[in-house]
């Protein structure tokens, strides 16, 4: 076997809640094989974390042996060429790129979340950035926060696990490339320690074009998880001053502030988790897209599904979104966490369709180029 024809191996450790990371793993495996590259998989699921107590569970996550071996096994019998990381934490751990070393396999870590640099991912607290553990090489202002999941204990334990490889050195010495998805991101992982010559921009894609849609429904249109970070509050603040009139707003999408959230607002129609495909149709569709988030997110495969089908953005001014988004352009930039000022887009959105129609054209004249 030559070198060309050996595979990329395409390693990812999936959520329970199936999310923009696993929509970019399964878009990298459809353009790969569209290209006719040849792919060996090795994935584990957060389903297994149900059957583990919490000791395993800690332990897992800063070193997971038996994780280890398996790859390594992986590795031997696949011969990769390259070992494509998305996500090691928790089941997989740093265990997969000592087996990789081992081999001799070059490895590359796609940066889809700030884990490396913040217990939570999201350099996000109390409703806002947060940038406190980003330089230190111990984060222990999040365990103080309970910034992961809540918890002092879980937090703990993933700030255990990046001081413990840190220490090590495996962030600096395991991976040879990393993948940020923005400008943006990759400046924040500088300030985090990794080294600037390591990482290279990398942005999302889709693997094939959804086409270009006729927006003739008239609705906005929100998509992503229903979580504090994603600004969903800010967005129904928003719809008490903008909506009405006969105005709609229909949001897809599930999660932990979906109970809680005010459901009987006049023209908000709540549609669930919907497919991919469903969800381009809506984009085909909508009038404008809806992206209120509050973190800095790294590249939301969302906004390229937009740009895609030519559906026009009112966008967070913040991070990664004030990069992807030219304002007067591509998109609407409103300031972030206000629900005045997203109201006020929002009005202008409805009132101005003709405006509309041309942001969606550049939009879908970037996602072409």
């Amino acid at each position: 076997m030559t070198a060309a024809q050996r595979p990329i191996a395409v390693i990812h450790n999936r959520y329970l809640q199936s999310g923009g990371e696993d929509a970019a793993v399964t878009a990298q495996l459809r353009l790969l094989g569209a290209n006719g590259v040849a792919v060996a998989r090795f994935e584990t699921s957060n389903a297994e974390l149900l059957k583990m107590g919490d000791i395993a569970r800690a332990a897992t996550t800063v070193w997971n042996a038996s994780a280890g071996r398996d790859f390594q096994a992986f590795l031997a019998r696949e011969k990769p060429r390259v070992a494509h990381f998305h996500n090691t934490f928790p089941l997989l751990s740093p265990a997969v790129y000592a087996a990789a070393r081992r081999e001799g396999i070059p490895v590359v870590q796609s940066l889809h979340n700030y884990r490396l640099v913040c217990p939570n991912a999201l350099l996000f607290r109390d409703g806002q950035p947060c940038n406190a553990c980003l330089e230190k090489r111990v984060k222990w202002p999040s365990v103080q926060h309970a910034c992961y999941r809540g918890s002092r204990t879980a937090t703990a334990v993933t700030a255990g696990m990046l001081a413990v490889h840190e220490m090590k050195g495996t962030w600096k010495n395991s991976v040879d490339v990393y993948l940020a998805l923005t400008e943006f991101a990759r400046r924040k992982f500088i300030a985090g320690g990794i080294r600037a010559e390591k990482i290279v921009l990398n942005p999302s894609f889709l693997a094939e074009d959804p086409g270009r849609g006729n927006h003739a429904g008239g609705f906005g249109l929100f998509v992503g998880r229903l979580s504090p970070e994603k600004g969903v509050g800010t967005m129904l603040d928003a719809w008490r001053i903008a909506g009405g009139r006969g105005r709609t707003l229909k949001i897809a999408g599930t999660g932990p502030l979906e109970e809680s959230l005010d459901h009987s607002l006049p023209g908000v129609e709540w549609l669930g988790q919907r497919s991919n495909d469903e969800v381009l149709a809506l984009m085909r569709d909508a009038a404008f897209l809806v992206f209120p988030s509050e973190c800095y997110e790294a590249f939301p495969v969302t906004l390229v599904e937009a740009f895609a089908t030519g559906l026009p953005v009112l966008a967070s001014n913040l991070g990664a979104m004030a990069e992807i988004v030219e304002h007067g352009r591509t998109g609407h930039l409103f300031a972030p966490r206000d629900p005045a000022a997203l109201a006020h887009a929002i009005d202008w959105a409805f009132s101005e369709p003709s405006d509309l129609g041309a942001l969606g054209a550049a939009g879908r004249l970037e996602y072409e180029a």
